[in-house]
């Protein structure tokens, strides 16, 4: 069927179609201001995130009640989320127009959460530089098929069932994801460019520092109240950014495109990314779920990603979805993620334009590491 301006002529929206707008004209209907940081109202959140960590955590340890963990486990995880998301803003330079500072505060952030800053902050840099690519991207990007059929049952089914996925992202750090080799915390590990490789190492320094500190607390006070004031909540993060990231780049009910060759372009592949409402944490986390033009813009502040999209959605028509409005608990957001992991599973070797498929037998046959493709 002949495409026009993302439509065909039965009048199905198509997402993979060339959009009739350039991102030139997204640019221009931001407004100005949007794209100016204030280093002290990004500070402000910074001491407001870290006061927070610090009230629940000494709250818990003088509350030592059942009835108070679970709840301290949630919270303190979901603000360890929120740092991590400032730090992201460090990473892009959205901070501050301060290059050292912007330094500083994510090594301090990122480090705290046991994420290597600039380890963390060159990959993410790939993964921008070439969303919805499928071979050069680099967040949650796709298996083609011949890799996905090499790879033994055992670990199709780990990769494929809930919950691995959503704590996959310590083992990313580590090993990165199938087809794509190179350690976060190796200043020599392909990833970084050998210009690069002092700031991996200082990365790795500060998170071995981390490291060091919870293994001193542990001999002073014992590991269980290290487990239980650092250790969950460290989990509960990882969950919220495996969880987040895979919903930003996985479709709600249709199958986003993903792109090869020619038909890649930064615009098509910011535009495979999805908006989410969160609910009662959208402000928490500090609007992370306004994600569409935060990929095509990630110099724009969190604090300005809301109005910079509503700016922004008269020129991105259909190309934007709307996201599910939430209530207070993003609830519905399970759902998607549960369906979307049990059905995008691979895409095709072939094409410059492909859909996730699904694999009818991986369920079928899940103690059968043997099974012949």
């Amino acid at each position: 069927m002949e495409m026009e301006g993302g439509k065909q002529n039965d009048g199905v929206f198509d997402a993979s179609a060339m959009p009739p707008f350039k991102i030139g004209d997204i640019r221009a209907a931001i407004p100005r201001h949007c794209w100016e940081k204030n280093t002290w109202r990004s500070l402000s959140y910074v001491v407001r995130d870290i006061c927070s960590v610090a009230a629940l955590a000494v709250a818990a340890v003088y509350a030592d009640s059942w009835l108070f963990w679970p709840l301290y486990w949630v919270a303190q995880g979901t603000l360890f989320w929120a740092i991590f998301v400032l730090g992201h803003d460090c990473g892009h330079g959205s901070f501050s127009d301060i290059p050292l500072l912007n330094s500083v505060v994510g090594h301090i952030l990122h480090s705290f959460i046991l994420v290597p800053y600039h380890g963390w902050r060159i990959s993410h840099r790939t993964h921008h530089q070439n969303h919805g690519h499928v071979e050069n991207d680099e967040s949650w990007v796709p298996l083609p098929e011949k890799l996905y059929k090499e790879l033994p049952h055992s670990t199709r089914m780990l990769r494929f069932t809930v919950p691995f996925p959503i704590f996959a992202y310590p083992l990313y750090l580590w090993y990165r994801s199938p087809g794509k080799e190179g350690s976060h915390f190796n200043p020599y590990s392909n990833i970084f460019a050998p210009n690069e490789r002092t700031l991996a190492a200082t990365s790795t320094t500060c998170w071995s520092i981390m490291v060091a500190v919870l293994l001193y607390l542990s001999s002073l006070v014992g590991p269980i109240p290290v487990i239980k004031v650092y250790g969950v909540p460290y989990m509960i993060f990882v969950m919220w950014l495996d969880a987040v990231t895979y919903l930003h780049h996985h479709g709600y009910d249709e199958k986003l495109p993903w792109y090869r060759g020619k038909e890649w372009s930064y615009l098509r592949g910011g535009l495979t990314t999805v908006d989410r409402d969160y609910g009662i944490f959208n402000n928490i986390h500090h609007d992370i779920g306004t994600h569409v033009v935060h990929h095509l813009f990630p110099q724009i502040p969190h604090y300005h990603l809301v109005e910079a999209t509503k700016a922004a959605k008269p020129v991105l028509g259909k190309y934007y979805r709307e996201p599910k409005k939430s209530g207070p608990i993003p609830v519905h957001l399970v759902e998607s993620l549960v369906s979307s992991i049990k059905k995008d599973h691979y895409v095709s070797d072939t094409g410059d334009i492909v859909f996730y498929e699904t694999d009818p037998d991986l369920y079928v046959y899940a103690s059968d590491d043997k099974k012949i493709n």
